[in-house]
């Protein structure tokens, strides 16, 4: 069963642990595409082990704990769908939000590379964007 959206601020995001900022906004801009297209891919062929793989670890965390079931079952469960193309980048140090035609992901940059923090956001007016799967 999915869970409840939750809403999620870009204050919280820009506060996630990340590292110093490393590379040119150029090169992390096309870093954060690059992870937006596994993120979608994944989704889109319904690989949720691969799609878990691009998700932060504290999104891992929440998505199973709160479904009480490992990540690609939790996910597998969520109503998340196919965001489409990437229409924009924003890149603000080791942040980043990825615009695409039907959705908004989130994502912190580790030692690791990207991941996502959050996707299945929807902006709303002048109140925090709300997702469907988030960190903790």
């Amino acid at each position: 069963m999915p869970r409840s959206a939750y809403t999620v601020t870009v204050a919280v995001l820009l506060a996630a642990g990340t590292l110093g900022g490393c590379g040119t906004v150029a090169e992390r801009r096309d870093a954060v595409r690059d992870t937006t297209a596994a993120f979608e891919k994944a989704l889109a062929e319904r690989a949720y082990d691969r799609l878990c793989a691009v998700l932060a670890p504290a999104t891992v965390a929440e998505l199973e704990q709160s479904a009480g079931s490992p990540c690609a079952k939790a996910v597998s469960e969520e109503s998340l769908k196919p965001g489409g193309s990437v229409r924009r980048t924003d890149v603000y140090g080791n942040q980043a939000r990825a615009v695409l035609s039907t959705d908004t992901l989130f994502l912190s940059r580790f030692t690791s590379g990207w991941k996502v923090v959050a996707a299945g956001c929807e902006p709303r007016p002048k109140v925090p964007y709300q997702c469907l799967i988030k960190g903790g």
